[in-house]
C-alpha cells in the first residue's frame, strides 16, 4: 500500500529569499493527525484553520525547506492551497476529486477525475 506521495505546486511556496520551492511528499493522514489538529488552540479559535494544522503535518517534505510547519503552509498561494487539500482528499479518499471539462471538438461536458500523482 502507497503512503506517501510526491506532489508539484502549481504556483510554488516562495521563502523569504524569494526561492521558489515546489516538489514534496505528503502522506496518508492517521486518525491521531485529524484528532489532535481539532484540539489545537488556532482551531478552537478559527474552525477553518484545520486545514492549515493537518496539512502542516501530513507534508513530509518540501524541497529546500527544513521543516514544513503552519507558518510555511499560511504563506503558499491559494492556489497551492486548493491543490494540496484536493490531493489530501483524494489520497485519503475522503471524497472523489473531479473537474469539469469540456470537450473542444464535441463542446460536450465531461467530469474527469484529477490526477496528482505524476508518471513518467
Amino acid at each position: 500500500m502507497q503512503t506517501v506521495y510526491d506532489f508539484e505546486l502549481p504556483k510554488g511556496y516562495m521563502d523569504n529569499s524569494g526561492e521558489i520551492h515546489k516538489k514534496g511528499k505528503m502522506r496518508l493522514a492517521t486518525a491521531g493527525d485529524e484528532i489532535s489538529a481539532t484540539r489545537d488552540p488556532r482551531v478552537l479559535g478559527n474552525p477553518s484553520y484545520l486545514s492549515i494544522v493537518v496539512l502542516s503535518k501530513v507534508i513530509t517534505e518540501m524541497e529546500g525547506v527544513e521543516m514544513v510547519t503552519t507558518t510555511l503552509i499560511e504563506k503558499l498561494f491559494t492556489a497551492d492551497m486548493a491543490f494540496l487539500q484536493d490531493m489530501y482528499q483524494k489520497i485519503n479518499n475522503t471524497e472523489a476529486v473531479t473537474m469539469k471539462v469540456v470537450c473542444p471538438e464535441c463542446g460536450n461536458t465531461h467530469e474527469v477525475p484529477l490526477n496528482f500523482t505524476r508518471e513518467g
